[in-house]
């Protein structure tokens, strides 16, 4: 695919008097829109290697959740709901159409919450290396969820480490692994904290109930469980990939957008797990 210059306009939209939302918005306003949400302690950053690989018909909007990159918010709540109402915003200031949001990680969940939300204007939700881990998704019994947030409130840069780790192959580069949690446990607080609580207590199960669309899984290969496709092969599509790490968005940036420019077409992926 090619490297597309792509004129970038930065933009943001206030959601009350304690919520700012900044993002960046690229390519032809009557494009199909792409909506990008990074994960959780990253920032839209992420995917502007990958954006310049979008096709050019295609309307990109990278936003940056509240409390990461540039956004900001003083807010008390910090569920997935919440972060998707601050996407929600975002989609009415453009008077987005017809919609494919994609997160990664965290960003996946809150994803799911904008199509939930918005199932006239959201045709597909896609997943980036989320919603399969299920020690993070589905709804945790509070004895596990505490022991998970206790990690974090004790020893917030041990848990970060350990959290990237679970996302890591075998034989991924160790300086790597340092740049991302470096990077995630310099996240802003108490947000970081918060945002880790609304997500443990996310309820994925009741959200898919709500959602109508299609939601595509682009899962790494060998970070995904076959328990995991077993219990949600009937609602998502797992397409199981070989591009690096949890966060292969970034490192992998064309077959990236490979991948999501296949969905911003009518016919999507057929419904299916595979590999590419």
């Amino acid at each position: 695919m090619t490297d597309v210059y792509r004129a970038t306009a930065h933009r943001e939209v206030r959601r009350g008097d304690d919520t700012t939302i900044r993002y960046t918005v690229s390519g032809p306003a009557d494009g199909p829109t792409l909506v990008l949400l990074h994960g959780w302690a990253c920032d839209r950053s992420d995917f502007d290697a990958m954006t310049r690989h979008v096709p050019e018909d295609c309307r990109v909007l990278a936003v940056d959740l509240a409390e990461h990159g540039e956004s900001r918010s003083t807010r008390t709540v910090w569920t997935m709901e919440e972060f998707a109402r601050d996407v929600v915003a975002v989609l009415e200031a453009e008077s987005a159409g017809a919609t494919v949001v994609a997160g990664h990680s965290m960003g996946g969940a809150v994803a799911v919450e904008v199509g939930r939300m918005l199932p006239e204007r959201v045709s597909r939700v896609v997943a980036l290396d989320a919603l399969h881990y299920l020690a993070l998704f589905p709804a945790q019994e509070e004895a596990r969820a505490q022991k998970v947030l206790r990690a974090f409130r004790e020893d917030f840069p041990a848990a970060v480490r350990g959290l990237v780790a679970g996302g890591t192959p075998e034989g991924t580069d160790p300086a790597l692994t340092e740049t991302y949690t470096a990077k995630m446990s310099r996240v802003r607080q108490p947000a970081g904290l918060r945002s880790i609580e609304g997500l443990v207590s996310w309820d994925l199960d009741a959200a898919l109930r709500e959602t109508s669309q299609p939601i595509t899984v682009f899962a790494i290969r060998a970070l995904t469980s076959q328990k995991a496709i077993d219990r949600y092969q009937d609602r998502l599509e797992f397409v199981l990939v070989d591009l690096g790490t949890h966060h292969f968005p970034a490192e992998s940036p064309e077959a990236t957008a490979e991948l999501l420019a296949e969905l911003t077409t009518p016919q999507g992926l057929p419904s299916s797990t595979r590999t590419v």
